[in-house]
């Protein structure tokens, strides 16, 4: 959700890139500063037994003694805490960077105020795992003989259930408070059924200190709704609770854990192609076999978590634990993952913990009656409210908020089978300022400071702990702009525990060079440091574009690239026009050298892999409430004589190269070339050499590439094939014998820094990537080639070698193997051709 240049405080000395920063002696070091904490534990025990609570107040902060670890009991004024002296010095993030070495204490701070945490948790409920098991203690759960609901109000003087069941009149239902604010009623069977019917509108009813009764829709709730009939009309909490036979059970697997994500990032309610809100089990049936057929491995979902304002685009959460009820019900979503995994795809789910919505009636906010931040999810004043996004800021010290947290994100993984998160907005929770008006130059001190928000950096050290924990296998990514050091390193090393980070500023170079600069202005140097510059050890997803860079007031990079001419000049019937030849080969050329050389993981928006145009703009009052521009056209693509299938086809084959060759995984990469006179970018990955020609006029004949290993290589992916709407220039058939350069051993003498060379033809704006010829393995299995045809069901095929990927496509949706044919493809029949060496 935000949006800005992140810069690389600590960068490989194999990468060829410079750091941003330089670092001494002379660092000015921090401590974060801290407000007095005052926590209110709760349950010990998940089946209901007596709450054991009492308050805590630690200092503003504390710096740790060396020798000494943090390992929390209460003292008896329960104002201070102690701690057992154990080694302290082995702070691995420390041995990763030791440019972080000035900041031993911020780090030793960190780790003292994560242990105690997690000691407390493990002293008065059970552990972590049991902590994060609060789903099965509030709102609403089935016993033997009744309901059993609880809510934590504090503030609250008086409170009652209302709902259907009784006839939103709660005097027959009021609940009882605890001394630590948690109120609790048992609602008996009747007759042997449930009082509260499945499927049935409930709300929370209580009275606060000025005397006034208010609804709320319960903090826990599982399923929200709204009438559809009446215009702004509040949600109501819904009792969700179906009988067994109405309940979808799970019957594929969880899909292994890919080498690296290629991510697919949708919104379900927008997937349609007709102005609409398109459903869970649609989305399940007609978009996933695309993402799959695409050869995505992960699809991210936007806006699960139930939103009041469809335009908010989900990041305005008004119930975390609710489904959102616009595109079906919790089975519906159940479905849809069920689905995901039976072809493969790993679901990760768009999580915002950083913010609440600012709602009332139907949000979270609605609990906060004026109490003060230790009864409330919220901080006070200033500090609670997000003023650019209109939104509440959780208190992360407090122990309620802790535990509704980190329960929301277990019932996500186990509930719905979730294979991971994105939390939304890292930046703003990792510091006071929350990212605004902040432009992070890499200075270390703008990391680890007063404004540093610890409370919030120990809850996500918490978070990937529990999600790793229940989950070994789980994904989980930082939206982070600040590129914060250490957030992607394990919690073991005091790091905070992420698996990716976002890339952001990668999208941001591109628009910026797409909207601002001429092709004769575009520097190679600038594109490949933008798309290397990150933390060594510490993986990114690199993207060109995201929902960010698609929404109202911005457009894609293709629209941006053709604007209007994507209305007039799209169809194969008539030739290209230049502004259609540029906008097509850039869109190819960006998007697949932000996958190759931009991180460790790649995500693309949903329809940007065709180029869609124009840009998403949800129903709201400025647009008269249309859905015309949120929803995707995907005739587009689905139209053979338009040119959208070959941007689509060439992403599905970008991404195809990857799976075999794994690209994303390789730790080896290597910029040998950035020529910003022929603009021509040469690089390696893994073994496969990348040669990018951003030049819009000039071709290279005999062009000189250098490269690690001897031998001959050949084409394994070319921009300019006619199947990708190029000009075929490039010979794929032809042998690349590489000559040695310079000196064995001594790199100053080689070519560019590479050992080896070899001579390319490269055309104007194109990208071809070559491939290493295993000679032996040619030679034992002969010189015969033939043709190896797949769906995206036969991906997974065991093919010892891939080189030249081509795929042919055609107006349906429908699959099937066909057999090695020179006719043409039949109607209705989308298929990939590669050239494999045959094996006996």
């Amino acid at each position: 959700m935000i949006s800005s240049l992140a810069f690389n405080p600590l960068v490989s000395s194999s990468l060829n890139i410079a750091t941003t920063t330089t670092h001494t002696s002379k660092n000015k070091q921090y401590l974060a500063k801290q407000k007095s904490v005052e926590l209110t534990l709760g349950y010990q025990n998940p089946n209901g037994c007596k709450v054991c609570s009492f308050g805590s107040k630690g200092s503003i902060y504390e710096k740790v003694s060396s020798g000494l670890k943090a390992v929390s009991v209460m003292t008896d004024d329960k104002s201070t805490m102690s701690f057992v002296e154990e080694d302290f010095e082995n702070i691995g993030i420390l041995n990763v960077d030791s440019s972080l070495e000035p900041f031993r204490d911020h780090f030793k701070y960190r780790l003292k105020r994560y242990l105690d945490q997690k000691k407390l948790i493990e002293e008065y409920e059970g552990g972590l795992d049991e902590f994060a098991k609060g789903f099965l203690k509030f709102g609403f759960n089935r016993e033997e003989d009744g309901i059993l609901y609880r809510e934590w109000a504090p503030a609250a003087q008086e409170a009652q259930i209302i709902g259907d069941f009784n006839g939103w009149n709660g005097s027959n239902h009021h609940m009882e408070k605890d001394q630590f604010g948690v109120w609790s009623i048992k609602i008996p069977d009747a007759d042997g059924n449930p009082a509260i019917p499945h499927n049935s509108r409930v709300k929370f009813r209580f009275k606060h200190s000025d005397g006034v009764w208010v609804d709320r829709i319960p903090a826990w709730i599982k399923y929200a709704t709204v009438d559809p009939n009446r215009f702004a009309a509040p949600y109501d909490g819904v009792y969700w609770d179906p009988p067994l036979s109405e309940r979808y059970q799970f019957k594929h697997p969880r899909p292994p854990k890919p080498k690296a994500p290629r991510i697919y990032e949708a919104h379900v309610g927008m997937s349609s192609s007709e102005p609409r809100i398109n459903s869970y089990r649609e989305f399940a049936d007609d978009i996933l076999p695309r993402i799959r057929e695409n050869n995505y491995n992960t699809v991210q979902l936007m806006a699960v978590m139930e939103h009041s304002y469809y335009a908010s685009f989900g990041y305005h959460v008004t119930n975390f634990f609710a489904v959102s009820s616009r595109s079906g019900n919790p089975e519906d979503l159940k479905y849809l993952i069920d689905k995901a995994h039976s072809l493969g795809l790993q679901v990760l789910m768009d999580v915002i913990h950083s913010h609440a919505s600012n709602n009332i009636t139907d949000g979270l906010n609605g609990f906060d009656v004026g109490q003060s931040s230790q009864q409330s999810y919220f901080h006070n004043g200033d500090r609670g409210y997000h003023k650019l996004w209109d939104s509440r800021l959780f208190n992360y010290g407090n122990w309620e908020v802790l535990r509704f947290l980190l329960s929301n994100l277990r019932w996500w993984l186990e509930e719905y089978k979730f294979d991971g998160f994105r939390f939304d907005g890292v930046t703003s929770m990792l510091y006071h300022h929350h990212g605004i008006n902040m432009a992070n130059t890499g200075d270390y001190n703008e990391y680890f400071s007063e404004e540093t928000d610890v409370d919030a950096v120990v809850y996500l050290m918490l978070a990937n702990s529990l999600v790793h924990e229940i989950l070994p296998d789980a994904t989980v990514i930082a939206e982070d702009v600040s590129g914060m050091p250490g957030l992607g390193r394990p919690v073991s090393e005091v790091g905070i525990g992420f698996d990716y980070r976002l890339a952001m500023a990668i999208p941001d170079k591109w628009i910026d060079y797409v909207k601002n600069k001429k092709d004769s202005e575009w520097s190679m140097k600038e594109i490949s440091l933008n798309l290397t510059n990150r933390r060594y050890t510490e993986k990114c997803v690199s993207y060109a574009e995201s929902h960010d860079q698609s929404i109202v007031g911005d457009k894609t990079i293709a629209f941006l690239l053709m604007d209007e001419e994507m209305y007039s000049s799209m169809s194969c019937l008539t030739d290209a026009s230049p502004t259609i030849e540029r906008g097509i080969s850039l869109h190819k050329m960006i998007h697949f050298i932000t996958l190759a050389l931009g991180g460790e993981g790649y995500l693309n928006f949903m329809g940007n892999e065709f180029g869609h145009p124009e840009w998403i703009d949800f129903p709201r009052e400025g647009n008269g409430w249309s859905y015309e521009k949120c929803r995707r056209q995907w005739n587009l693509v689905d139209t053979n004589h338009l040119r959208y299938k070959f941007m689509n086809a060439f992403d599905r084959a970008m991404n195809l190269l990857d799976d075999k060759f794994s690209i994303l995984a390789s730790t080896k990469q290597i910029v040998s070339s950035t020529n910003n006179e022929d603009k021509v970018i040469v690089f390696e990955r893994g073994d496969l050499v990348f040669v990018f020609n951003f030049h819009p006029e000039n071709t290279y004949e005999g062009y000189k590439v250098g490269c690690d290993l001897p031998g001959k290589y050949r084409v394994a992916l070319d921009s300019d094939a006619r199947e990708f709407g190029g000009h075929g220039r490039v010979g794929h058939d032809a042998d690349h014998f590489t000559s040695p350069e310079g000196i064995p051993g001594v790199p100053e003498t080689n070519f560019n820094n590479r050992p080896n060379s070899f001579k390319v033809l490269s055309p104007p704006r194109t990208c071809v990537v070559y491939y290493r010829v295993d000679e032996t393995q040619e030679e034992s299995n002969g010189p015969n080639w033939g043709r190896v045809e797949e769906t995206f069901a036969g991906v997974g095929t065991d093919v010892t070698k891939i080189p030249y990927v081509s795929i042919e496509i055609d107006d349906s949706n429908l699959d099937r193997v066909e057999d090695n044919s020179e006719d043409k493809v039949d109607a209705g029949i989308r298929k990939v051709e590669r050239e494999v060496v045959e094996t006996n």
